[in-house]
């Protein structure tokens, strides 16, 4: 989800200098979004269709020049593949403070997934005032 939401406020910003990729610390390579992550991305106009998951790798931290991980534990892994990688917490590095955890709603009910969106979309509300156009 927080992948489409930036790739929609970067076009919203018509800001093409920005890659978005996405990866996870334990994710199944080629796995399609959650039914949740599809539904939810449906109701508030974005389609996730296209996702599948691949693991985080060492070479993806290396290519990255800024990394957003959901929860500490994620910041961790991303510091153990690579002592330098850029990473924050993603609920923080927008207004610049420390951060806290985004809950992971897999597995719980639409309600879950709906307030995980919300959580995410606000937190990158102020991303691209971070990240000067080039």
């Amino acid at each position: 989800m927080a992948a489409a939401i930036t790739r929609r406020l970067l076009a919203d910003a018509n800001r093409t200098d920005v890659e978005v990729s996405s990866a996870g610390t334990n994710a199944w390579d080629g796995s399609p979004a959650s039914d949740g992550s599809l539904l939810i991305g449906m109701e508030r106009g974005l389609d996730l269709s296209e996702h599948r998951s691949r693991e985080l790798t060492p070479q993806i931290v290396r290519e990255s020049d800024l990394i957003l991980a959901m929860a500490p534990s994620h910041l961790a892994r991303v510091k153990e593949l690579d002592p330098n990688a850029n990473v924050h917490l993603l609920a923080g590095y927008s207004s610049g403070s420390e951060g806290h955890p985004i809950q992971d709603p897999f597995g719980g009910d639409l309600a879950a997934y709906r307030d995980a969106f919300d959580e995410i979309e606000k937190e990158l509300s102020g991303l691209l005032e971070r990240i000067p156009a080039t």
